[in-house]
């Protein structure tokens, strides 16, 4: 698993994301995008995980995942972007890579924090003016969450009510409306880099409690950049630096 392998930890709430090589526009048309979606749903049925959230952009995708297992979401992620790349490749009469670097995986908190992380990814298409609001992009979390699509569904609503530490869907429905309206109106749609950077998000107590999971061998760091909100992070390395025994591995990922 990309970057939470680097958790000693078995599981919990991860936001990933996945670009397509060289960030090229390689899921522009609908059909693909839907083909994506398709294989999805075809492989939740083999993996003990549940998606609580989602996007899929002209070139990249984000999940938000629970899982008791790590293994059981980079077994979903290999053979879901591994078989839809080959059938875009053959489809296409292609030979090229699909997928850029190893996708990332952030660590969320649920509760408050998940609710954050989901607002940010359900205005994904707002913030790079494609659409106006996120019910007009059709491969986006909230179709679902607010009961306009049911069929083929991705999302396991009674697991986000858990998450969120409610009981009823309807008061999520409520508050995504909300929410996201206070959002656009109010232009809070900007790229916050900690939701798909950092290796973990969540309060201090949460990645205080995340940060001795990490091996020895990379260096983090704890960092405040919203109210409310603390991030677990790499170190940079300055340049010219030389790798220690604590980040020697940082060049294979």
């Amino acid at each position: 698993m990309a970057r939470a392998n680097r958790l000693r930890n078995d599981g919990g709430i991860f936001h990933l994301t996945h670009r397509c090589h060289n960030r090229a526009f390689l899921l522009k048309f609908a059909c693909d995008r839907d083909a994506y979606r398709a294989k999805v749903w075809q492989h939740l049925k083999r993996f003990k995980i549940a998606i609580l959230d989602y996007c899929f952009t002209s070139n990249h995708t984000h999940f938000v995942v629970d899982a008791e297992d790590q293994s059981e979401i980079s077994g979903f992620m290999r053979e879901v972007d591994g078989e839809f790349a080959k059938a875009y490749n053959r489809r296409k009469g292609r030979e090229n890579a699909f997928w850029g670097d190893n996708y990332h995986a952030t660590l969320v908190e649920s509760g408050p924090h998940l609710w954050e992380c989901m607002c940010y990814l359900e205005l994904n298409m707002n913030r790079c003016g494609v659409v106006t609001h996120p019910k007009d992009w059709q491969w986006v979390g909230y179709q679902e969450i607010m009961g306009i699509r049911t069929r083929y569904r991705l999302i396991d609503l009674e697991r986000l009510c858990w998450r969120l530490r409610t009981d009823s869907i309807e008061e999520v429905r409520r508050n995504l409306a909300v929410s996201l309206a206070e959002r656009i109106a109010r232009d809070q749609m900007k790229r916050e880099p900690l939701w798909t950077e950092s290796l973990a998000v969540g309060s201090i107590e949460f990645v205080q409690r995340i940060q001795p999971l990490i091996p020895v061998r990379y260096e983090t760091e704890i960092v405040q950049p919203l109210q409310n909100i603390w991030t677990l992070q790499e170190t940079p390395i300055a340049y010219g630096q030389k790798t220690g025994p604590k980040n020697a591995c940082k060049a294979l990922f």
